[in-house]
């Protein structure tokens, strides 16, 4: 069942950079990246209902760091709905010598922490996947532990009754078609051509 957006429906995008988008950096408060393009073909289309758009995305954010502000930066902003994409980032420190691995069990328990008290407030949630297209050798090596963790999400996705943007498998199909770099550069951080497939995505499962 599509989440229903109405003219002062708040709706929050949460999660690391590729949320982020420079928001703190630019003019736009929702950054350059998919938040922006949801609300512009959001807006095209349904000019008569006007969403109030939120983003408290920030770079290199794990799932600890959302528990850490979770409660000024997205419960007390009141949302009706809440977007959250979070996960890389508990992948990637494994493979960093100055971080430690982020274990299945610490990002599922610590995910459901965030998504408990909303869920108790009756808010909508949409879920997104982590993704990877792995670029070279030493990326292909992260998908043992980030696979994991989109299991949990997806499991997350049905425990909550959330909507699920499954875009680890949407970037592995489209980057079948024209390699990996097309949508992400570095693996990680979408192309604009990978923020609008997000975007797209998105708004699939809203009306």
């Amino acid at each position: 069942m599509t989440i229903s957006l109405q003219t002062g429906t708040r709706v929050m995008f949460t999660g690391d950079s590729i949320t982020d988008c420079r928001r703190l950096e630019t003019d736009n408060p929702l950054g350059y990246g998919y938040p922006l393009r949801v609300a512009g073909q959001w807006g095209l289309a349904h000019p008569d209902r006007q969403p109030i758009w939120l983003n408290s995305g920030i770079s290199g954010n794990k799932v600890a760091d959302l528990q850490a502000r979770w409660h000024s930066d997205v419960v007390d902003a009141r949302p009706n709905v809440v977007s959250v994409m979070v996960g890389i980032n508990d992948c990637a420190s494994r493979y960093f010598a100055d971080s430690s691995p982020v274990p299945e069990s610490v990002y599922r328990s610590g995910f459901s922490a965030l998504l408990d008290p909303l869920a108790e407030a009756g808010v909508k949630l949409i879920l997104i996947e982590p993704f990877l297209l792995p670029v070279n050798d030493d990326q292909r090596h992260w998908r043992a532990d980030l696979d994991p963790k989109i299991q949990v999400v997806r499991d997350l996705a049905g425990q909550y009754s959330a909507q699920l943007i499954a875009t680890d498998g949407m970037f592995a199909e489209l980057a079948a078609v024209t390699g990996p770099q097309y949508w992400a550069p570095d693996g990680v951080h979408p192309t604009a051509a990978g923020h609008q497939a997000i975007a797209e995505a998105w708004l699939q499962v809203v009306e």
